[in-house]
């Protein structure tokens, strides 16, 4: 053993806590996230948050949160489904996951320190029992948000609840779409509603607040390929799942970063995208799916695009009976957080 080089380590490290860092990059996060050298907040203790953000409750008018630049709201809302209903619990089993973060490795950030970020709580919603008025609540209360230019990160709920959303930040001008999942969800009416979770981009396209030529669709998979036509005709790419095995993940990143270009760009998650061995809990599983792994591949590879938004949905935690599902949707959530940290358009309030 080199002497020299342990008495080095000894005299830098021997009395060192926990929380002491030499390099600076390191130490600047150590400094948020230690008090007295080496005490940090239990990851068990107080109320539960998504990401461990700060709560920051919000009335109707989001009067009281303008200074927040990400907001990280729960829309447990998941009467669109169509197979297993449970994805109404997915943003408190969300909140239940403890250690996610602080810091992304790949990209090298702790997401918050660099902004101001708070878990806002959940979308008031007017009936349990109405889709369509949670539909016009939840558009109601993203427009706020947008009014007051805070960027939103969803935890659903269902798929159908990105519909609401696309219409409140896409009014303007049309979004660009990242969609990983197992289903394409474009398409129509079923038994008198086309709010359901296997449609919103089809509307979303028909209400003119998506661009299907800014639209690509990864994983979709499955015996449902016959119901997806609206994809091809509008325009949006998609790339099924045998198609990203045979391209593999570096030709699949740099096809979605082609098709999403420097325009703002919403990117949604569906947990379903991920092989049921994997995540279970949720409410229409198929087998042969993304690896957790894959998939965080895929979100570091759109590092630099312009995500202005985003949503995780699909977490049914009455079928997770080890949270390993809860665990992969929170770990999307913080990728995605710092994709729309690095989108070229954010800029901090102060």
């Amino acid at each position: 053993m080199d002497i020299d080089k342990l008495k080095r380590l000894r005299e830098r490290y021997l009395t060192a806590k926990g929380g002491d860092m030499f390099d600076p990059h390191f130490a600047a996060i150590a400094q948020a996230q230690f008090k007295d050298g080496d005490k940090r907040k239990w990851p068990f203790a107080d109320p539960a948050t998504f990401l461990a953000a700060p709560l920051r409750a919000s009335n109707d008018e989001a009067s009281n949160i303008t200074d927040v630049d990400i907001a990280l709201i729960g829309v447990p809302m998941d009467l669109g489904v169509t197979n297993r209903a449970g994805a109404r619990l997915g943003p408190r089993a969300v909140r239940g996951i403890e250690r996610i973060g602080a810091y992304e490795p790949a990209l090298k950030m702790a997401p918050l320190g660099e902004a101001v970020i708070a878990d806002i709580g959940d979308v008031p919603m007017r009936s349990r029992f109405s889709l369509a008025d949670c539909h016009s609540d939840i558009e109601t209360f993203f427009s706020r948000l947008a009014g007051h230019d805070i960027r939103p990160l969803a935890i659903g709920g269902d798929h159908s609840i990105s519909l609401p959303i696309l219409k409140a930040l896409g009014a303007k001008r049309p979004l660009g779409l990242i969609h990983i999942d197992a289903h394409a969800d474009t398409s129509g009416e079923y038994e008198g509603t086309k709010f359901h979770h296997g449609g919103p981009f089809r509307q979303a396209v028909l209400e003119g607040v998506l661009d299907p030529d800014r639209t690509i669709q990864i994983g979709i998979r499955g015996g449902a390929g016959w119901l997806w036509e609206f994809s091809h005709e509008s325009g949006m790419t998609m790339i099924e799942m045998h198609e990203v095995v045979a391209m593999g993940l570096p030709a699949v990143i740099a096809k979605a970063r082609e098709i999403a270009g420097s325009g703002p760009t919403y990117l949604t998650f569906d947990v379903d995208s991920l092989d049921p061995g994997f995540a279970p809990g949720t409410g229409t599983p198929e087998v042969g799916g993304f690896s957790p792994r894959e998939v965080i591949e895929i979100l570091r590879g759109l590092v630099g695009l312009d995500i202005v938004a985003g949503d995780v949905v699909e977490v049914a935690p009455q079928y997770d009976a080890t949270t390993n599902t809860a665990h992969a949707a929170a770990q999307m959530a913080f990728e995605i957080l710092c994709l729309m940290l690095r989108a070229p358009s954010f800029q901090r309030k102060v």
